[in-house]
């Protein structure tokens, strides 16, 4: 089984580490879009969620190549295969473990452990650029502009959750000198993360800064986990592929999730080593239903 998330910032990994399952933000244009609801046009990315990493790259064989329909879909041949021409060196942004949940700490520290029995892992600094920044500008721009005729009919003011009535109007006051110079840094960003990406397999990171949120949960309000996403704003401003894998749970039986973040259409190497992750662990395999504490009869 599997499923076709959008990604525009998070909405594949997060939803991955929250249902404790493998899924795959491909390279910008590695899908097409035509048929999926636009939000950001430059920003937004469609691929799979499935069991495993495996999984996600045999999905991604399907779905990949170019399509005419929409214009910013590659005509690169996408074939998976797990990559064996790896450098074996990761690298782990600095920073990346500050004023996260204690358990996604602990789980991410134990996956680099295992992954440093076969590779080499590297703490790195990022460019010091305005990464959240420009991935929000860009993104509120072209939203605005994907629902233009919403706005101008004022039918926010239908939605049913009073919370979303006030963002597309919000949307419309970032400015056309700010969309032009979040897009002119972006080029800039692209480059100087690429020449250090160039050294590394991949990147590496917690998914989110915080485990699955309880069932019971209100979903309504402000999102956790999501205030400080630096390879998340850089992957997706500059098209990145990212798959996000199970590395296990809290005592409350809630996943966890690593990421591993590559350089563009170079899918097949960050899938190949979140297959290796998993063939020497389990955590994707678990059912949470075999997590909950025994009852007595």
């Amino acid at each position: 089984p599997f499923a076709i998330g959008s990604e525009t910032w998070g909405s594949i990994l997060s939803p991955a580490n929250n249902c404790g399952i493998s899924g795959l933000r491909p390279t910008y244009g590695r899908v097409s879009r035509y048929g999926a609801m636009a939000l950001s046009w430059t920003l937004d990315k469609l691929g799979p969620l499935s069991l495993s990493a495996d999984d996600c790259g045999l999905i991604l064989e399907a779905i990949a190549g170019k399509d005419h329909k929409d214009p910013s879909s590659s005509n690169r041949k996408y074939i998976y295969t797990r990559d064996v021409s790896r450098k074996n060196k990761l690298g782990v942004i600095k920073g990346v473990l500050d004023d996260i949940d204690e358990q996604v700490r602990s789980n991410f520290v134990t996956s680099i452990k295992h992954l440093g029995k076969k590779f080499e892992i590297t703490e790195i600094d990022l460019p010091d650029m305005p990464y959240q920044e420009v991935t929000r500008t860009i993104m509120l721009a072209e939203s605005s502009s994907a629902f233009e005729e919403f706005t101008e009919k004022r039918l926010a003011r239908s939605l049913t959750a009073p919370e979303d009535r006030y963002g597309p109007y919000a949307r419309t006051t970032v400015l056309a000198k700010d969309y032009i110079k979040a897009l002119r840094i972006r080029g800039v960003m692209a480059h100087q993360v690429d020449d250090i990406m160039s050294e590394f397999d991949a990147l590496i990171s917690p998914t989110r800064n915080t485990p699955a949120s309880p069932i019971e949960d209100e979903f309504r309000g402000s999102i956790t986990g999501a205030s400080r996403d630096i390879m998340g704003a850089a992957g997706n401003a500059l098209g990145l592929p990212s798959v996000s894998v199970p590395n296990g749970f809290t005592p409350d039986n809630l996943p966890t999730g690593i990421q591993f973040m590559g350089r563009a259409f170079q899918e097949n190497r960050i899938l190949s080593i979140a297959a290796d992750f998993q063939d020497g662990s389990d955590w994707h395999i678990q059912h949470p239903a075999e997590l909950l504490p025994k009852t007595e009869p």
